[in-house]
C-alpha cells in the first residue's frame, strides 16, 4: 500500500462510503470496503519527474518533444522487444510471430528514401548549429524551409549538404542572426559559389521574401570578439544608422559597413584597434575596411 493515496473527497458508487483509494502506480481509483473500481485511467498532475538509468524505474510520463529538425518529427512508434504484455504474462506463438513481423515493417518504414535523406539532412544541421552557435529558432526554420524544398523535389541531383547549408543561411536571414555566406560555407565544407547557387534556387523556387541583412547586427558580434568598449560600440550603431538615413549604406556588405563603423568608432573614441584586427574579426579584408571608411569619414566630416 506505499503507492495508495486515501482520496476523501470522492465516495464509493457501489456502496456510498467515502473510503476510494488512488493508486498512483496503475493509476486506479477504487473503494477501499467493496473493492469497486471507478476509474481506471487518471492522469498525474504533479510536476515531472526526471528518469535516471540507475533507478531501475522510469517515472517519465511524456517522451521527448516534436521538432521540425527529427527526420520523424520525434512521432516515430518503437516496438519494444519484450514477449509479455502489460500484466507481465508471456504471449502466445501465434502473438508473438505478429509482434516480430510489426517489427520488421516498423524498421522498413523508417528506411525510405526520403526518410534517409531527412536523416543525413538533419544530422549535418545538428553539426552546423554546433559549430556555429545557432538558437533553436534558427533551427526549425531551417528544417521548415528544407522539408519544404524536399517536397518540391529540389534535393533530387543536388548535395544534402549543400541544400541543408542553403536553407540555414535563408533562415538566419529570416531570423536576423548575423551569419555571412561565407562563414557558413567554410563551416559545411563547401565552395561559396555553390552555397549561393542554392540559396539562390531556394529563394526562386520557394519564393521566399528574405528581409535585407541590417549591419547593425554584425556590430556587437565584432566587438565582443576584440573587446570593444560599450561606449565604442554604441557610436558606431550611430554612424551606421547615419549612413542609412544618407543613403551611403546602400548596396554595400554589411559586415563591411560595420567593420568600418567600428573603426571609425576607434579612431574617434581613442582606441587602439587597427584594421587588421577589425577585418580579421569581420572575417573581410583590410582594403574592404579602408574603402567603407573613406565614405564613412566623409559622413562624419560633412555633419
Amino acid at each position: 500500500m506505499v503507492n495508495q493515496i486515501p482520496n476523501i473527497k470522492q465516495s464509493c458508487l457501489r456502496c456510498g462510503k467515502k473510503e476510494l483509494i488512488t493508486d498512483t502506480e496503475t493509476g486506479e481509483i477504487f473503494c477501499g470496503g467493496c473493492g469497486f473500481v471507478s476509474s481506471e485511467h487518471t492522469e498525474s498532475t504533479g510536476p515531472e519527474r526526471r528518469s535516471f538509468s540507475g533507478d531501475g524505474i522510469n517515472r517519465e510520463r511524456t517522451g521527448a518533444g516534436t521538432s521540425l529538425a527529427i527526420h520523424d518529427q520525434g512521432l516515430s512508434t518503437v516496438i519494444g522487444p519484450t514477449n509479455r504484455d502489460s500484466t507481465g504474462k508471456p504471449l502466445s506463438s501465434s502473438m508473438k510471430q505478429t509482434l516480430k513481423r510489426l517489427r520488421i515493417w516498423d524498421s522498413r518504414s523508417q528506411n525510405e528514401r526520403k526518410e534517409k535523406n531527412l536523416r543525413q539532412a538533419f544530422n549535418e544541421l545538428n553539426r552546423l548549429k554546433d559549430k556555429l552557435s545557432l538558437s533553436d529558432a534558427v533551427v526549425e526554420k531551417a528544417a521548415y524551409i528544407y522539408r519544404k524544398a524536399v517536397d518540391k523535389k529540389l534535393v533530387r541531383g543536388r548535395s544534402i549538404t549543400g541544400m541543408m547549408s542553403s536553407a540555414l543561411y535563408a533562415a538566419c536571414r529570416e531570423i536576423g542572426t548575423p551569419r555571412t555566406l561565407k562563414e557558413i560555407a567554410v563551416t559545411a565544407n563547401i565552395r561559396k559559389k555553390d552555397l549561393a547557387a542554392y540559396y539562390r534556387l531556394l529563394v526562386k523556387e520557394l519564393d521566399l521574401k528574405l528581409p535585407v541583412v541590417d549591419s547593425v547586427q554584425n556590430v556587437a558580434r565584432i566587438a565582443s570578439k576584440i573587446g570593444i568598449s560599450e561606449k565604442t560600440k554604441r557610436y558606431a550603431i550611430e554612424i551606421l544608422r547615419q549612413a542609412e538615413e544618407d543613403k551611403i549604406s546602400a548596396g554595400k556588405n554589411p559586415m563591411g559597413l560595420a567593420g568600418a563603423a567600428l573603426y571609425a568608432a576607434c579612431i574617434t573614441n581613442g582606441e587602439n584597434k587597427t584594421q587588421r584586427d577589425i577585418a580579421e574579426a569581420s572575417n573581410i579584408t583590410e582594403v574592404t575596411i579602408r574603402n567603407r571608411y573613406k565614405g564613412l569619414s566623409e559622413l562624419l566630416i560633412s555633419s
